[in-house]
Order: structure tokens, then sequence, then C-alpha cells
């Protein structure tokens, strides 16, 4: 029998920040390298992934992608 193994919750959440990252890298057709310097100088990741984890890994990849995409070019109009 196989035994399962428990990822931390903090692994986790990181692992879905590289998805949206990476989806959102895919639709706008750049690099998640760009993308994740993007979303790093407006504190994206830290103040909006992060914390809303828990509901927005319900959504779709695609849907999350497209949230972030406009989330994002809020952000940067905003600074």
């Amino acid at each position: 029998m196989e035994q399962l193994v428990e990822i931390p919750k903090t692994q986790v959440i990181m692992a879905f920040v590289a998805t949206c990252i990476e989806s959102t890298a895919r639709i706008l057709n750049t690099t998640y390298q760009d993308v994740y310097n993007r979303m790093k100088r407006v504190g994206m990741i830290e103040r909006y992934i992060i914390p809303h984890y828990e509901s927005l890994h319900t959504e779709s990849r695609e849907n999350i992608a497209n949230g972030m995409i406009e989330c994002l070019n809020r952000w940067e109009k905003s600074k």
C-alpha cells in the first residue's frame, strides 16, 4: 500500500502562485519572468494572490489568469 505524502500548505500556495504567473504569461504571450517582475513590482503576489488563495484556487485557470491580467493592469496604472 502506498503512503500518502502530505505537502505543507505553504508549498501548495507557492505552487498555486507559480501556476497563476505561468497561466497569465501564457495568455499575455510573454515570459513568466516578465509577469513575475510586474506582479512583484506592484506587490500583487503578497497582497492579492497569497491572501486570497482560498477563494482564487477554486476557479478555473483561465478565469484566474484573466482576473490576474485585469488586476495587474489596474494596479500598474494606480502606481
